[in-house]
This record gives C-alpha cells, sequence and structure tokens, in this order.
C-alpha cells in the first residue's frame, strides 16, 4: 500500500548539510552556477562539479545527457549529489546507472537498468518531489515527446531539504513549481492507486500549498519567504503521494506540449489543470473527487453549501490560482490547431503509464476535445 524508501534530512543550510555527508573526492554534484556561487564555491569542496546549464538551458534531453556522461566517463566517483529543480534532479537520477551509453536505451529499457552508485537529492524548487520518487523525465527528441523512466534503481538514497536554497527562485518558478505540487497532491489523492496512506500525505500537503498561496495573494510575493521551509515539506509530502499512488491525465495531456514547445513541465501541467479536473466531477462526481472536492472548498474558505456545486469550487480554485500568475491558452505556446489530433494520438501511445492512474478513463476523443477547448 505504501513505500518510502528514501531516508529524508533537513538542514538551515548546504555547509551544514556538506559537513553532515562528508562530501569528498568520490562524489559528484550536479548543480548550476546560481546555486554554487553563493552556497558552494567558499566551501573549497574537493568534489567534482558538472553545471548543468553549460549542456542547454530548459528541461532535460537525451542530447544534454549524454552531452553530460561523455565529459564524466573518465571521472571515478561513488556517490552523485543532485542539488537544483526538475531539471537537474531528473539527470542526476540516470548517473547512478550502470554501462549506460546513448541515454534513450534505457528510456526504452533496451539496456539493463542496474543502479551502481549512491544517489543524494537536494530540491531547490518548490515542486518536483522528485527527490522522493523513483521517476525521471526528459524530452526525446527524436520522438517529438517526453518519456518517463520509472525504476526503483534510480530512487534517492537520501532527499535533503534546505530551505536556504529556495531564497534565490524566481517568484515565477516559485509559482509554477508550486502549483505543480497542488497537481501532484490532487492527482494521486483520487488515483485509482490511492489509499488512506498516500491520502494522507496529498492532503496535507493541499493544505500547506494552499495556506501559502493565500498568504501571497494577501501580503504579496514577499510571503514566500516566511514558509520556504513549509513549502519545501509539501512539494515532499505530495512526491511520496504521487511517488506510491501516480499523477494522471493532467500530466499526461502536458508531455506533447512541454516536448514541442518546450514549456516548462510546471507550467505545462497548469494550463489543464483545471480543465481536467472540471471534466472528472462531470464524468463521475460522487467518487473519491467528492472528498476531495470538500477538501478543497474548506481550504478555499468556501461554504459547506457549495459542495453541491463543484464547478464552482473549481472556480473558486482556479481564481486563486490566477491571482499568483494567469494561466494561458494553448496557441500562446505556439501550438497549432492542426496538431490537436496527433497530440491527442501521442498521448494515447506514448502516456499509457500516466493515464491509467486518471480518476475516471478518457477516451480519445475526449482527450482531443480537452485540447480544442484550451487551445
Amino acid at each position: 500500500m505504501f513505500t518510502v524508501k528514501t531516508n529524508i534530512s533537513q538542514y538551515n543550510t548546504f555547509a551544514e548539510f556538506a559537513e553532515a555527508f562528508q562530501l569528498n573526492a568520490n562524489d559528484l554534484v550536479i548543480t548550476q552556477t546560481f546555486l554554487y556561487e553563493p552556497f558552494m564555491k567558499a566551501l573549497n569542496l574537493p568534489c567534482k562539479f558538472v553545471m548543468q546549464e553549460k549542456y542547454g538551458a530548459g528541461e532535460p534531453s537525451d542530447e544534454m545527457i549524454n552531452n553530460i556522461m561523455k565529459d564524466v566517463k573518465g571521472f571515478s566517483y561513488n556517490r552523485v549529489i543532485g542539488i537544483g529543480g526538475g531539471t537537474v534532479i531528473d539527470i542526476s537520477k540516470l548517473f547512478v546507472l550502470n554501462n549506460i551509453g546513448n541515454i534513450t536505451d534505457a528510456f526504452e529499457r533496451k539496456v539493463p537498468i542496474e543502479k551502481g552508485k549512491s544517489l543524494i537529492i537536494i530540491p531547490t524548487t518548490c515542486g518536483t518531489g522528485s527527490e522522493i520518487t523513483n521517476i525521471s523525465i526528459a524530452e526525446i527528441k527524436s520522438k517529438h515527446t517526453k518519456m518517463g523512466l520509472a525504476d526503483n534503481a534510480i530512487l534517492a538514497d537520501d532527499a535533503v531539504l534546505i530551505p536556504e536554497l529556495l531564497k534565490g527562485l524566481p517568484f515565477k518558478f516559485y509559482v509554477y513549481s508550486a502549483i505543480d505540487a497542488l497537481i501532484h497532491a490532487t492527482e494521486s489523492y483520487v488515483s485509482p492507486r490511492a489509499n488512506s496512506y498516500t491520502q494522507l500525505f496529498s492532503k496535507e500537503a493541499i493544505h500547506i500549498i494552499l495556506d501559502v498561496f493565500k498568504g501571497i495573494v494577501k501580503e504579496g510575493e514577499g510571503y514566500r519567504m516566511n514558509r520556504l521551509g513549509d513549502m519545501l515539506m509539501a512539494s515532499n509530502y505530495a512526491g511520496i503521494a504521487f511517488g506510491n499512488a501516480g499523477v494522471g491525465a493532467v500530466h499526461a495531456l502536458s508531455y506533447p506540449l512541454g516536448g514541442n514547445y518546450h514549456v516548462p513541465h510546471g507550467e505545462a501541467n497548469y494550463q489543464f489543470f483545471i480543465h481536467i479536473f472540471k471534466l472528472y466531477v462531470s464524468k463521475d462526481p460522487n467518487g473519491v473527487i467528492k472528498e476531495l472536492n470538500q477538501i478543497l472548498a474548506k481550504e478555499l474558505g468556501l461554504p459547506e453549501s457549495i459542495n453541491n456545486q463543484p464547478d464552482a469550487i473549481y472556480d473558486e480554485l482556479a481564481k486563486l490560482l490566477n491571482n499568483l500568475i494567469k494561466a494561458n491558452h494553448l496557441s500562446f505556446y505556439g501550438m497549432k490547431k492542426e496538431e490537436i489530433s496527433s497530440f491527442a494520438d501521442n498521448v494515447i501511445e506514448t502516456q499509457q503509464r500516466l493515464l491509467r492512474n486518471n480518476y475516471v478513463a478518457l477516451t480519445k476523443e475526449e482527450i482531443k476535445n480537452i485540447y480544442k477547448q484550451l487551445y
């Protein structure tokens, strides 16, 4: 019913972590310069540092990962330490695997998926929850989509939460990553694989995230700095929930948009979130989603009478999220009308891993209609 195999630690500063974990010359650290300069450089650590942004901007791709692998091939290391957002974390997970040449072979499972190194992950955004999951996502450019590798071989041995590292995260990226965590919590709550254990974590993540969001709307963007540790924890809770129960159609439909137009993961998910949950409610209003609606209504401060008007609950949620950052039409990102059918085909063909976690099944025609209505 429930598994958490990763040790979870928390430190106030990166320096405290480095001392506790005794970072040394046998460690490969994958991170980014904007994190290295203020938090790591002065420590003069003997680790091998790789700056991810030198290999390309945006989310991970097969080309980016393969180029990093070429550059670290001659380096001997027994621990991989990923310090960053979703891109760095997804890349770092793959560097614990044995005998990987072209990383696409791993995603297509053409080679054995075997762990050969220890893995420590330190998230520096508050959304992926990836520090606690066994999933790595990458854009496979030859297929014009994103693919996921889900295997316990890429689970982190240690996840470390350091609120200090969130201080430099721009507001836009903070909000998109936190909305992504909210989506993890809600999708996993209504997943057919959910149970009372996973829902404990989903519910608490929803509570914290919406409480912080309401505070930001009331007090301004700076309010988030008072709650960095809370949001990191909420993201972790949501990661634990979806690591066990999975996520569904919101993620599945966002992947062709992200893969073709390089829309960041959390931002892409946001565009589909409210619409898909309204569709779920219209198809089956009396299942577990009824519990979720009650949770959302309570957290949003809505009267109990609104529980009979689930669309109004999601309208209120959309209003809160739009007060943080506005949702866009899919055409805003460059998507073309003639791609609607091919996007739906791509989801059906490549995202069954996610679609099986839907609250209710969606037909290909319904998926096409979602793209049409959001276009």
